[in-house]
């Protein structure tokens, strides 16, 4: 099992930033990937960026050249990160962080962290 808790979401002004964190605890060493979705009222949620277990990158385009995922592998936990800067108000949604498991292939979610872009 992984557990997930994200944090670092708030209130910002448009072109502001803000850095998301995401702890992973438990059986760590089995993680693969890890993600950051988002999920705005009345929409579906969407992948933001994805950072593989030798540190490859991808980005929804929306967000390519705004945001950047790096992660932090310590001994018994994982932390994600999440780099927002030109946030625009369309990136205000609720934030969550994934971890894909090479061990019980499954993806794990934390509970989402509120972002608000304000104009």
């Amino acid at each position: 099992q992984v557990q997930l808790v994200e944090s670092g979401g708030g209130l910002v002004q448009a072109g502001g930033s803000l850095i998301l964190s995401c702890a992973a605890s438990g059986s760590t060493f089995s993680i693969n990937s890890m993600c950051w979705y988002r999920q705005a009222p009345g929409k579906q949620r969407e992948l933001v960026a994805t950072i593989g277990g030798t540190g490859s990158t991808d980005y929804a385009e929306s967000v390519k050249s705004r945001f950047t995922i790096s992660r932090d592998n310590a001994k018994n936990t994982v932390i994600v990160y999440l780099q927002m800067n030109s946030l625009k108000t369309e990136d205000t949604a609720v934030y969550y962080c994934s971890a894909y498991s090479d061990y019980t292939f499954a993806e794990y979610w934390g509970q989402g962290t509120q972002v608000t872009v304000a104009s």
